[in-house]
This record gives structure tokens, sequence and C-alpha cells, in this order.
């Protein structure tokens, strides 16, 4: 029965060896495998002939539950200690068998241990079967999660490379909208050169004027100062230093126009000043009007403005808030515009602009009595690049540039109160500086 556990351990060998094939540790092993197997061939062959069947039994045994309990305490082969498990039984039988020939070698039961022998060796294959299953079915769920794994570093590879894209998209979009901004101002700006031209040439007009009448002044002055007449000097004088007065208002109006015109022009930097919205409201009023009628001389439209005194300076960038009132002023005289050239002589384009104060908050309303927005798009007009106007007439960023400094910038909104045909009303409300 020597020849039972013996190929039992060389068949043993052999299935871990062809089971380490697809791991790291395989050349580690392979050839101590290989030489561990053919000993044991050799160990049948030499000792088959030479020592006693009980003997030979016995040390078949052993060299069974050797590589049993080698296999149990290497960790490279922890996936075969079930499988080397069931070897157990028949090392075992195998040396009891050894152990029975010596003590009794003519009882007849000896028939009853070959047969037990020979079951724990069928027992051996039918356990080596279900491992084979069961290493299959490891090795395709194995591949399977290989395969899943893959996929994951794939699908995360991509989303890493979408993510740096939409990252390039967001900073691109970033860039394009702080130059859309300053296109919009610049267009706006364009629109407001006549009506500064026309501003300027007001003060202008002024200090020029009194420039020459103080000179005449200064003539009789000079005449006066001849003849001694102290009461005529006293009055020219009178009237030289109240020209003068009136040149440097003129010089400071032309110059406050200038400061503003450069403020809208140039990049906001974001700080926020205490900001007079009275002065701010009536400043770009009058250059949007005049603006537009540097464009188109015909253009009329009365202008009614009821600014609550006194009211307190609100904390904003005063080029952001006069861009929003700039392109609310532009609106409303293009939306009269249009329903003059559409009602004739017989309609009075009308733009009111009001301000007051309610709790701590401050109201600006800009209504007109022109083409009204119709109610299917009242609730787009704020979104960037949507326009009513005609192709080239309008980019779609002015109301979406004005949502966000009103509601982003400085924490206000704006309201819509319009009916199509009638009016419309824009209400912007904002906080009074703490």
């Amino acid at each position: 029965m020597q020849i039972f556990p013996l190929l039992a351990a060389f068949l043993f060998l052999r299935h871990v060896k062809r089971g380490l094939k697809t791991t790291d540790v395989f050349l580690k092993w392979t050839a101590l495998l290989t030489t561990t197997g053919w000993i044991i061939v050799a160990v049948f062959f030499a000792t088959k002939n030479l020592l006693d069947d009980w003997i030979n039994n016995i040390i078949s045994g052993l060299i069974l539950l050797g590589l049993v309990w080698y296999a149990q305490n290497e960790e490279d082969f922890k996936s075969f200690r079930a499988f080397a498990y069931s070897h157990v039984p028949l090392g075992a039988l195998s040396i009891i068998y050894g152990l029975a020939e010596l003590i009794a070698p003519d009882y007849s039961w000896h028939k009853y241990l070959q047969l037990a022998i020979l079951g724990a060796f069928c027992w051996i294959f039918g356990r080596a079967a279900t491992f084979r299953k069961q290493q299959k079915e490891v090795e395709a769920v194995t591949g399977k999660n290989t395969q899943l794994e893959m996929l994951v570093a794939e699908r995360t590879a991509e989303l890493t490379r979408q993510k740096n894209e939409l990252q390039q998209t967001v900073d691109t979009l970033k860039t394009t909208q702080q130059q859309l901004i300053q296109a919009e101002k610049l267009a706006s700006l364009g629109e407001l050169t006549a009506g500064i031209a026309h501003e300027i040439q007001n003060p202008l007009n002024f200090v020029n004027n009194f420039s020459e009448v103080t000179i005449e002044l200064m003539d009789e002055l000079e005449e006066e100062i001849t003849k001694g007449d102290s009461e005529e000097i006293t009055a020219i004088v009178s009237d030289i230093k109240q020209n003068l007065g009136k040149i440097t208002h003129h010089g400071h109006r032309a110059d406050s126009i200038v400061k503003g015109m450069l403020q809208h022009s140039r990049a906001s930097n974001g700080q926020k000043e205490p900001t007079d919205i009275n002065a701010l409201a009536d400043e770009y009023l009058r250059l949007a009007y005049h603006g537009l009628r540097a464009k188109d001389k015909s253009f009329n439209a009365e202008m009614i403005t009821q600014y609550q005194e006194a009211l307190p300076k609100i904390s904003a960038v005063p080029q952001d808030v006069g861009r929003v009132l700039l392109n609310l002023y532009t609106n409303a005289f293009y939306a009269i515009k249009q329903k003059a050239a559409q009602q004739g002589p017989n309609f009075k384009p009308t733009v009111q602009v009001t301000t007051s104060l309610i709790g701590n908050r401050i109201y600006v309303s800009v209504k007109d009595n022109g083409t009204g927005i119709p109610e299917a798009v009242k609730g787009k007009i704020m979104q960037p690049f949507f326009t009513t106007k005609p192709t080239g007439e309008g980019t779609g960023l002015g109301l979406s540039l004005s949502y966000d400094i009103i509601v982003k910038g400085h924490g206000g909104k704006i309201d819509i109160d319009t009916q199509e045909g009638e009016y419309t009303e824009f209400i912007i409300t904002l906080p009074v500086q703490a």
C-alpha cells in the first residue's frame, strides 16, 4: 500500500506547482517542487525492495503528512491548505497500516485497513475535483475583478481628464466673461460719447463766456483805478469774484464728467465707497439722453425726475451701479423711440426716474411708457445673450450684467413691472450704507 500515499504526495506537488503558475512566487518554488517530486519517486523505487512493507508504509505516511504540515505553515501555499487537509486521512491510515503489520501481521482485519487507504486515496481525487472547480470560480471572479479594476481605472482616468477639461473651460469662461464685461462697457461708453461731449460743452461754454466777461471787467478795473473811483472799483471786483466762482463751479462740473467717463471705462476694482444715488442717477440720465439725441436729432422725450431729498449714501461701486442705470435708461429710451415710430406725433415719450427710502433700503425706479415686454419673454430677459432687439442692435448682456452687479455684487434685487404695449418699470433695491 506504499504507493498510494507517495503517489498522492507526488500529485499534490504537481497540483501546487500548476496552481502557482499564474502567481508572482512561481519562479521561487518551481525548482524546489519539481526536485521534491522526483525525490519522492526515487524514494518509492529505492525502498520498495530494500525495506519491509510496514516500514515503507510508515515512511510514505510521514512524507505525506510532512507535506501537509509544510503547506499549513508556508504563507505562499495558503490557497492550497484546504486541499492539503484532504491528504491527512491517507497519511494517518498509511502509518496505522504499517504499525498494524508490525504488531499483528497475520490478522485478517488488515484488509479493512487496505480498503480504508484506497477509500482515502479516492477521497483525495474527489476533493481535487472540487478544489479545481473552486479554483476556476476564484480565477473567474479574480479575472472579473481585474477587468473591473481596469475599467474603474480607465473610467477614473477619463473622469480626471474630463474634470481637467471642465476646469480649463471654466477658466476660459471666466476670462471670456471679463472680456465681455469690458466690451460691454466700451460699447456703452461709445453710446455715451456724444452725450459726454454735450455735457462737457455746457460748462466749457460757461467757462469761456465768464472768462471773456472777466477780461472785460479787468479792463474796466484798470480804468477805474486810474480814475480813483473806489466805489466802482469795489463793484467791479465783486463782479470778478462772482465770475471766477462760476468759472470754478463749471470747471469742477466738467472735471466730474471726465472722471465719471474714466470710471465707467476702466475695469472695476470692486471697492465699494459711499455713493450719492441721486447724483449718480441724474448724471447718467442726462448722458444717456444726450447720447441718443446725438445720433437722432429728431428724438425728444420728457424726463421726469422725482428724487427724494437727503437720501443717505449707499455703499456701492459707483461705476458698476452707474453702468446698470445707463443700461436701464438706454433700454427705456429705445422702447419709447420704437413706440413713437409706431404711433406718430400724437405719442408723448416719457421716462420717469424716482428714488425713495423705505426702511433701510433705497429704491430706484426707471419707468417708461414704451412698448413694454411680452409676458412670454419676461422671464428670459435677465439671461445672458437674450435680447428682444434686432440683430446688431443689442448684445443681450446688459440686463444679465446688471442683475449680477445689483444682486450678486451689492446684495440688492431687480424687479420688473410691465404691460405689453403700455409701459415697463425696473425697480432697483439697494441696502443703505451701514
